[in-house]
């Protein structure tokens, strides 16, 4: 018995090692990802772009009425040189980029009840609106239509050259099913609460020109398999025609975590496509801050099946929407 007492002692030693190992693993706990986190913060704290709250769009009428209001601030995004051509009354030069810096230093914007970015087809303007709404400037609008809706003389190169029927012929009327949840994007800010992160992702945003999120008509019709198409617009809209292989998602109500917000995939350019490219301007900001890689289908509808649109009274930019305001050289 005694020559056995050794391998009793090693295998007393040996047990007790694994049960401390065993020990150590059930107290490994797992943490939320960044992207969990910034998730839940949004979610938690005003859910903007799922809310009856998005877009935040303003109309031409409305600023003219309010053009003497001190309460009114409206900052354009266009180049120096276009601006200089024509802008609006009081407005004030700003570059898209510099939004959030002019936000925090150069104003207030709590005294204002609505401060409206301006550019030259709504669409960037709508974008740098959602990442400042993002933010938490709650009073944070875009123009619809842009400059486009001032005056002809913007409008030309903008919305009546890019209203087009080029793809009407190419429209697809089945309904595609939506994928699969999957796996989440990967944000490394090295911050650890949401708030911080949004605050990361932001700056990020905002210095990355917004041409980079750009796709035009024909690529989307010429390469469909190359982007996970979302068309972000009611069902009866999107039943009237669409790019090949898109698929519907609800504004306002689909991309939450309790939704269908996991089956955006990660592995490949996730496309949004509107009626005119403002509202889907405003869910890329978002979507691109969330870490996925995202796309804005420019003029959105419009670019390929204008017509119809302006048929049905649905977002069909046509002469009408030009008020031809007068303008300050």
């Amino acid at each position: 018995m005694k020559k056995f007492a050794p391998y009793l002692v090693i295998l007393f030693i040996a047990v007790t090692i694994l049960s401390s190992f065993k020990k150590n693993e059930q107290k490994i706990e797992t943490y939320p990802s960044e992207f969990e986190l910034l998730v839940q913060y949004l979610e938690e704290n005003g859910n903007f772009i799922n809310s009856e709250l998005a877009p935040a769009i303003i109309t031409a009428s409305e600023i003219k009425e309010n053009v003497k209001n001190n309460k009114y601030l409206v900052l354009d995004i266009r180049s120096e040189s276009w601006f200089d051509y024509g802008h609006i009354k009081n407005a004030k030069n700003v570059k898209g980029p510099e939004l959030l810096n002019y936000f925090e230093n150069e104003i207030d914007p709590a005294t204002f009840d609505k401060i409206t970015v301006v550019c030259y087809s709504g669409q960037s303007a709508a974008y740098y609106a959602s990442l400042l709404r993002l933010s938490g400037y709650n009073n944070a609008y875009s123009l619809k239509w842009g400059m486009s809706s001032w005056g002809d003389e913007f409008a030309t190169n903008i919305w009546v050259k890019n209203s087009t029927n080029n793809f009407t012929d190419q429209l697809e009327t089945i309904s595609n099913p939506i994928a699969e949840k999957g796996e989440t994007p990967t944000i490394l800010t090295g911050k650890i609460n949401g708030k911080e992160i949004l605050t990361e992702r932001i700056k990020e945003a905002f210095a990355k020109p917004y041409k980079e999120f750009i796709v035009k008509a024909e690529d989307a019709f010429t390469n469909p398999s190359d982007y996970y198409i979302v068309n972000y617009m009611d069902e009866e809209k999107y039943n009237l025609g669409h790019i090949k292989g898109a698929i519907n998602y609800q504004p306002r109500t689909s991309l939450t975590t309790t939704s269908n917000l996991y089956t955006l995939p990660t592995n490949k350019k996730v496309l949004v496509n509107c009626l005119t490219g403002q509202s889907a301007a405003y869910t890329v900001a978002y979507l691109n801050v969330l870490g996925y890689d995202v796309a804005n289908l420019g003029y959105g509808s419009n670019s390929y099946m204008n017509t119809l649109l302006t048929e049905k009274g649905w977002e069909g930019f046509s002469p009408v929407e030009i008020q031809n305001y007068p303008v300050v050289e």
